[in-house]
């Protein structure tokens, strides 16, 4: 028994919705990475979804690479943070912006 594709549909804008919300909103810049992360996870499970319902790979081949990418962006991303952490004791990104040249 499958679910419509709705479903699948109205889940993942809910969910990219929340990722939106949150990193307009949030001063954390590990907060603003977790709502980056729930934003490309809504985006690979509409991915998921058109290419099951069109039985195509092409999607699910999307969806790999778009978590290459996102692992990529934690790794480097979350380096930078504990850099800045170490340095200053905060991870808000108002502080970040007076590191600007």
């Amino acid at each position: 028994m499958s679910l419509p594709i709705g479903w699948y549909l109205t889940l993942a804008a809910v969910l990219f919705g929340i990722g939106a919300f949150g990193l307009l909103t949030r001063r954390s810049a590990l907060i603003m990475f977790m709502c980056i992360e729930l934003m490309l996870n809504a985006v690979n499970l509409t991915f998921v979804t058109f290419s099951r319902s069109f039985s195509d790979i092409g999607g699910q081949a999307a969806v790999f690479f778009v978590m290459v990418v996102a692992a990529a962006e934690v790794t480097v991303g979350l380096g930078i943070v504990v850099s800045v952490f170490r340095r200053r004791q905060s991870t808000s990104v108002d502080e970040l912006s007076e590191l600007k040249g």
